[in-house]
């Protein structure tokens, strides 16, 4: 006799847009939504998109290098563009936006590789139980 079937969890910072571990068609919704956060041309590689296991660690990779790259920007920015703010081809706002827009990305980019991570170590194999 088979053992019941658990129904599928996802666990806390899993990406809505992919189907919980173990659900039908989890892996297809994964490797979808992985591909969208790695660059466009990783798509013309098919020994990237038919492993996703190793599709999964180029997305971490990836989101983790525009996370660093977000933080070298806001870390740069101002000193960056105090030239033209000088003189006047920026206006100063512009940059305050800008960093208020890169702080919301950064958020964003945090999450991202959260669920990106959770998705790996699903694909790994490792499951993990519901809360109570």
């Amino acid at each position: 006799m088979s053992e019941p079937r658990r129904p599928a969890h996802a666990p806390p910072g899993w990406p809505p847009a992919v189907r919980p571990p173990d659900a039908d068609d989890w892996v297809e919704t994964a490797r979808a939504w992985l591909l969208d956060l790695c660059p466009p041309d990783y798509r013309a590689h098919a020994v990237i998109t038919r492993h996703p296991v190793v599709l999964a660690r180029l997305a971490v990779h990836h989101v983790a290098g525009q996370a660093q790259a977000q933080r070298a920007a806001v870390a740069t920015l101002r000193e960056d563009l105090a030239e033209p703010v000088a003189r006047g081809t920026l206006d100063p706002g512009v940059v305050e936006r800008v960093l208020a827009v890169l702080d919301t990305e950064q958020a964003r980019l945090l999450a991202t590789g959260r669920g990106a991570r959770l998705v790996e170590q699903a694909l790994r194999g490792r499951r993990t139980a519901p809360r109570l």
